[in-house]
């Protein structure tokens, strides 16, 4: 099956919720778009785990699985209910067990900023929950949006309740469905939806309760724009996302939408802004690569929904960037799966290239050239990687040619 392991003991794994990122050998797969709901998603994803795994992927993120206002599963009510639009919970037991016997974590997609109600209460709104699991009543909802709850710690979902984890019972009962997921579903992995909309602190607090192996947060907020052009100096942006990081206590990793911000204008003949003012990359990876989850689109960025999208002449310049580059890096199903062969086996190059060097999160990087069409770097004086239209190799006869397409090329000692 070539390589299932991650090189991770699995019995330390179990109990230490920091193992799979002290280890730096993560490679994460988006397995879902905004429109996988329409698409039988638990069936039609088993049929791919055995092609997942062979890949290398080490954890894929799976769409909500909670029952859900909106088919795509982000406005749940009843959290205990794995009755969705995605298939039913047989379906994701199935899916579940062939993905732990072929040694691919399942990573859970947790919502747990906003809950629709059931019931109308306090200002005849629907901020109460009678009837289902999880009975909370109008306390567990922020007095920011219709509750008799504290004021959120965060940033408001609007026109839904959310939810007050100021409350110790809320956090009780959170934590408790955590580990019920964890460990009765088979959900080995978190990432934390909507991550700006309550305190770091209760990310810590329900890592360490329900011990998942992996998380990761989705702390999106707006990089630095003058207009429409993006500023080169997006430090506050990043400092943003690692203070949040620090809040978990360093538990939860987070996408690095700061490198996805600048990555997406630098390959459009601005490579230069791929070198910081102290010659390290730009985003959340120059400063803290160990809890960087690097990528290029997701559901929301990309998909049907194009919120922020990659420039798709241009996306295997970005995966020959974020799977040479330290940070964790993360494939979209997409990419992977929707842009025909070539694309697939382009990226599975890149992911082979990376194992086979032993390139990991921490991964050392030196920057050699960032010009208006050309960047490279050396990572770990081992892999050279160059991106733009410009012709360059490096110097050195011990340098070889691993793989090359459309304005990349990658070489190893």
């Amino acid at each position: 099956m070539g390589y299932l392991s991650n090189g991770v003991d699995e019995s330390s794994q179990q109990t230490d919720p920091v193992a799979a990122v002290r280890n730096g050998k993560e490679i994460l797969f988006q397995a879902f778009n905004w429109e996988s709901h329409k698409h039988d998603w638990w069936k039609n994803l088993e049929t791919k785990v055995p092609d997942i795994a062979q890949s290398g992927f080490t954890s894929a993120w799976l769409p909500p699985a909670t029952h859900s206002f909106s088919p795509e599963g982000y406005l749940p009510q009843n959290l205990y209910s794995l009755n969705s639009s995605y298939g039913s919970v047989d379906l994701l037991r199935a899916l579940l067990q062939k993905m732990n016997l072929l040694k691919v974590r399942a990573m859970a997609d947790i919502v747990i900023n906003h809950r629709i109600g059931t019931t109308q209460g306090h200002g005849g709104i629907y901020n109460r929950y009678d009837g289902i699991p999880l009975s909370w009543d109008e306390r567990a909802v922020t007095s920011c949006t219709g509750g008799l709850g504290n004021q959120s710690t965060g940033d408001n979902f609007h026109g839904v309740p959310n939810i007050d984890h100021t409350q110790h019972f809320v956090r009780k009962d959170i934590t408790e469905w955590l580990q019920w997921l964890r460990n009765s579903i088979g959900f080995q992995d978190f990432r934390f939806d909507f991550a700006r909309g309550y305190s770091a602190e209760y990310v810590r607090e329900y890592i360490e309760g329900a011990k998942s192996i992996f998380s990761v947060g989705e702390y999106w907020d707006s990089c630095n724009y003058n207009g429409d052009y993006l500023d080169y100096n997006q430090d506050s942006h990043r400092q943003r996302i690692i203070h949040w990081i620090d809040g978990t206590g360093k538990l939860s990793t987070a996408f690095d939408f700061t490198t996805k911000g600048i990555l997406q204008e630098a390959v459009k003949g601005e490579l230069w802004r791929l070198r910081d003012p102290q010659g390290k990359p730009p985003g959340v990876m120059g400063w803290w690569p160990s809890r960087a989850v690097t990528f290029i689109d997701n559901h929301d960025t990309g998909s049907t929904q194009a919120h922020w999208p990659f420039p798709g002449n241009h996306i295997m310049e970005g995966y020959a960037y974020i799977l040479t580059h330290p940070g964790i890096p993360l494939v979209f199903y997409d990419h992977f799966y929707d842009r025909g062969d070539s694309t697939r086996n382009e990226i599975v190059m890149l992911m082979d290239i990376r194992r086979r060097q032993a390139i990991h999160s921490r991964s050392s990087i030196r920057i050699l050239e960032a010009q208006p069409n050309i960047y490279a770097a050396v990572i770990d004086e081992k892999v050279c990687v160059k991106i733009g239209d410009d012709s360059w190799c490096p110097a050195g006869s011990e340098w070889t040619l691993a793989t090359s397409g459309q304005r990349y090329a990658v070489w190893e000692k």
